[in-house]
């Protein structure tokens, strides 16, 4: 009688698995190399750095995952053919009967001879038939893989002799390592059991793979090599705004603010280049405001304490009427140079960004107030042509200070009795304020010299003041975000236009309760 066991079970593998730490030991490496030595490394290391990093990662999980996954695909092909080969094993057990001979199997020896004339092993599969301990049936000499010269392998089968299970398991040896399937034969006329061997040498058949995926290894090095090499041409050409910005800050100086970056193309760092260069500007416009402010000073107070200093030094102490004529000339240039101060700090906190602080305004309401304050400063016919009806973002204080001091100058170049006109208006684009006179006129020659520091037009003898007015109401104006425009011809009065070209306020805010 043959004895038959259960059907195949597969066994858990007991081997090394030779994937574990495939290029872990070069990714550890650089990791630690980075860590221990990024103070020292520029900007375009550290970059090319992470980059080489993150692609050897990327690389190691993609090899290191399609490893593991073809390795399982391997280890399921020999599990399924060694499945296969005991299905054509199962029918000889099942009917007992020799298909030669039509008579019963008398011993397990002969069976197993017969299912091994029967079985052809694949390249690297061997097979033999164990019994007592020893290799009684070998395969032929075209089997590469010869089972019987492994004695830890026989001895490890003789094991599984008295037990009646098929297995399919791995079997790891001095020499080499098997996925083995191990079938013992038990018939009732021979109680001596036979045990069948199947079993490929995984070592040998994953050596196609593990070459394939050494192929891998070196291509990736190779690849890596090629993305530093690509890598760092193409960071530096990426830096390369960033060292012309630190080339250029090399350059400047306290004295030499005119350096500028030469900008192309429209990224990010190109942004920052034009950021760089606008900084620059308002470094350059604030040091040339600082530097005229002290040419100005210099220039406009040394006449008024050239004649204080003067007249002091010539008076005549004893007398009387020289003291006080002495003290009315020290008074009066003293508030010229006041006066004259106050002017120089208001241009130069124009630059500043707190110089407006813009809230939403009545323009209407702003018009007559600054009407009412500016019937004060002469007498004129005062009058409104136009008065804007909305609300508007500007500094009312800087805007009343501005329109006053064209009040002012009108009231200076104009004769008693004649008509000076305030007008406001909301258009599409903006706000526009003016201020009409009936005075001289400003010759065309003048009209852009006015607005500058300390200059006065051709009727500048009628005129008193500091001569920085009109630069105060055009910085005012600038500072907004808008521009000063002048109508004017000389006999024919003159008319200086406010144009602020920013959106109005869409709906009135709500009154303090």
């Amino acid at each position: 009688m043959i004895s038959q066991g259960s059907r195949t079970q597969p066994a858990g593998s007991t081997g090394k698995d030779p994937s574990r730490g495939i290029g872990s030991g070069i990714g550890h490496g650089i990791g630690r190399s980075i860590v221990r030595r990024a103070g020292q490394w520029t900007v375009r290391s550290r970059v090319l750095g992470a980059v080489l990093m993150l692609s050897a990662l990327g690389l190691l999980v993609a090899g290191t995952t399609a490893y593991a996954l073809e390795r399982a695909n391997l280890n399921a092909q020999m599990d399924d053919s060694l499945a296969r080969s005991f299905g054509e094993f199962e029918t000889l057990l099942d009917t007992g009967i020799d298909p030669a001979t039509r008579a019963g199997f008398v011993e397990a020896e002969q069976l197993v001879y017969l299912v091994m004339q029967r079985t052809l092993p694949a390249p690297h599969e061997g097979m033999m038939g164990v019994r007592d301990g020893q290799a009684i049936l070998v395969a032929n000499e075209s089997v590469n893989v010869r089972l019987e010269d492994d004695p830890e392998l026989i001895s490890a089968v003789a094991g599984q002799a008295g037990s009646p299970t098929v297995r399919i398991s791995t079997f790891t040896t001095s020499s080499a390592t098997y996925r083995a399937l191990t079938v013992p034969v038990q018939l009732a006329q021979d109680p001596q059991p036979t045990v069948f061997v199947l079993a490929f040498d995984t070592h040998a058949e994953r050596s196609q793979l593990n070459q394939t995926f050494g192929t891998f290894a070196l291509i990736s090095l190779g690849t890596l090599l090629l993305i530093g090499v690509v890598g760092w041409l193409l960071v530096g050409n990426l830096l390369q705004p960033v060292r012309r910005l630190r080339n250029t800050a090399r350059q400047i100086s306290d004295s030499d603010l005119s350096q500028r970056i030469a900008v192309t193309g429209n990224d990010d760092l190109s942004d920052l280049s034009r950021t760089f260069n606008a900084m620059l500007d308002r470094l350059e416009g604030s040091f040339t405001s600082q530097r005229q402010l002290l040419d100005d000073v210099g220039h406009e107070l040394r006449t008024p304490i050239t004649i204080v200093q003067g007249h002091l030094e010539l008076q005549d102490s004893s007398d009387r009427a020289d003291v006080d004529a002495v003290r009315g000339v020290a008074l009066d240039e003293l508030g010229r140079m006041r006066f004259l101060v106050d002017d120089l700090v208001t241009l130069a906190g124009s630059s500043r960004p707190d110089f407006v602080r813009a809230e939403p305004s009545d323009i209407g309401r702003l018009t007559d107030e600054v009407l009412d304050k500016a019937r004060g400063l002469g007498n004129r016919r005062w009058a409104v042509d136009s008065r804007a009806e909305g609300f508007f973002r500007i500094d009312e204080r800087r805007i009343t200070q501005a329109w006053l001091q064209l009040a002012a100058n009108a009231v200076k170049f104009s004769a008693e009795g004649s008509t000076v006109t305030l007008g406001s208006r909301l258009e599409p684009e903006g706000l526009r304020l003016w201020l009409r006179d009936e005075g001289v006129g400003i010759p065309r020659a003048d009209r852009q010299r006015i607005f500058e520091r300390f200059t006065r037009g051709a009727n500048s003898k009628r005129a008193e003041g500091s001569g920085l007015g009109l630069t105060i109401v055009e910085a005012i104006v600038r500072a907004h975000g808008g521009i000063v425009e002048l109508e004017s011809a000389p006999g024919s009065g003159s008319t200086f236009i406010l144009n602020f070209p920013h959106a109005p306020v869409a709906a009135q805010p709500k009154e303090d309760t």
